[in-house]
């Protein structure tokens, strides 16, 4: 058994695409059953806890909140998605100046620390607990014009797995990564494909998860999108699949909004501009280049928020989630008060 013990490097991939991670680890090491850290069950909850958590709150707050599950899929093989969405003023959500905002979570299911995100900012949103520096007035003040849908965990079915021991596991329940099931340049790969990895599905939209959310998108008609991951910090744009970025005036402000934002809330560290270029390798068959090249989404974004660079590969829960109450809190109120300036700036951004 010794002599099977070689080394080589691995490339861990994160949400969408993230900084690749390079490791150590044993050639015959099977990552998706192998962690060394286990889940912090006080920092973070289970992946139906969650989902009970949040429509908790939204019940708390049916004034500016509600809460709807989408289900689709075949006997073979079905998929929930709960959606929340939020606005100041049920009268005038399907007002149509208003800002529309489509904000999706957890689509990898090893990613815990975008779903707690997500129930960080809905208590927000539900004013139990405040961004930093932002009170109720300049609360309403940002949100008086803008209607919000989040999918707090579009991969509950993955989720399930990680919950169950599975630490390194990031596509759905059936071994589909959903960040790769989209219709932009679909099936493509490239030398470094793993399946393990990267499976992306039997064709485009072959997975429920997938098909509620073009659903979702399209009906919606956001101004903006964002896919929230971990892995690494950056603030990414269209493309993923090509090293470049759209033309003309909308990808300059897209531009110009992540830098802003980069300089808040990333001390002018986090990885910024297009996927294909910024994160060093090309991802095709994404949801930001969906929403931007098809549902024509104005500004289509992918956030990570958080990775740690010193993991091992093996390690997947420490690698993509903070494990101790600082890193978790500071994460949590970081990214909070970021997606408060996004709603503020985005309108701007889009005038």
């Amino acid at each position: 058994m010794a002599a099977s013990f070689h080394l080589f490097f691995i490339i861990f991939l994160s949400g969408f695409a993230a900084f690749p991670i390079f490791s150590f680890v044993y050639a015959n090491a099977n990552t998706t059953q192998h962690s060394w850290t286990p889940i912090n069950h006080h920092l973070y909850h289970s992946g139906e806890g969650l989902i009970e958590k949040i429509k908790s709150l939204v019940h708390r707050h049916p004034d500016k909140l509600t809460v709807e599950t989408i289900q689709a899929g075949t006997k073979d093989y079905k998929a929930d998605i709960t959606v929340v969405t939020y606005s100041q003023n049920w009268e005038q959500s399907g007002d149509k100046s208003k800002l529309r905002i489509l904000l999706s979570f957890g689509q990898h299911a090893r990613e815990l620390i975008s779903s707690e995100l997500a129930l960080r900012i809905l208590s927000a949103l539900g004013e139990e607990q405040f961004p930093p520096e932002m009170d109720a007035a300049s609360l309403h003040d940002t949100l008086e014009n803008v209607v919000i849908k989040i999918v707090p965990m579009e991969n509950l079915n993955g989720r399930k797995i990680v919950d169950a021991g599975e630490l390194c596991e990031r596509r759905n329940g059936r071994g589909v990564d959903l960040n790769r099931n989209w219709a932009v340049n679909w099936g493509k790969k490239e030398k470094d494909y793993d399946p393990a990895e990267e499976y992306p599905g039997t064709a485009p939209f072959s997975e429920p998860e997938t098909q509620i959310m073009r659903e979702i998108a399209v009906s919606f008609n956001p101004h903006i999108w964002v896919s929230v991951h971990s892995g690494t910090n950056g603030l990414f744009m269209p493309y993923d699949h090509k090293k470049s970025t759209p033309d003309g005036l909308p990808s300059q402000r897209m531009r110009e909004l992540l830098d802003e934002l980069n300089v808040l809330y990333c001390s002018n560290r986090c990885l910024v501009g297009s996927g294909g270029t910024a994160v060093g390798y090309l991802a095709h068959g994404t949801a930001t280049d969906y929403m931007y090249d098809v549902v024509r989404v104005p500004m289509a974004f992918t956030f990570e928020i958080y990775g740690d660079d010193k993991a091992s590969g093996a390690d997947c829960f420490k690698m993509f989630n903070p494990i101790d109450q600082t890193t978790f809190k500071r994460v949590m109120d970081q990214w909070c008060a970021s997606f408060f300036t996004l709603f503020k700036l985005g309108p701007v951004c889009l005038m």
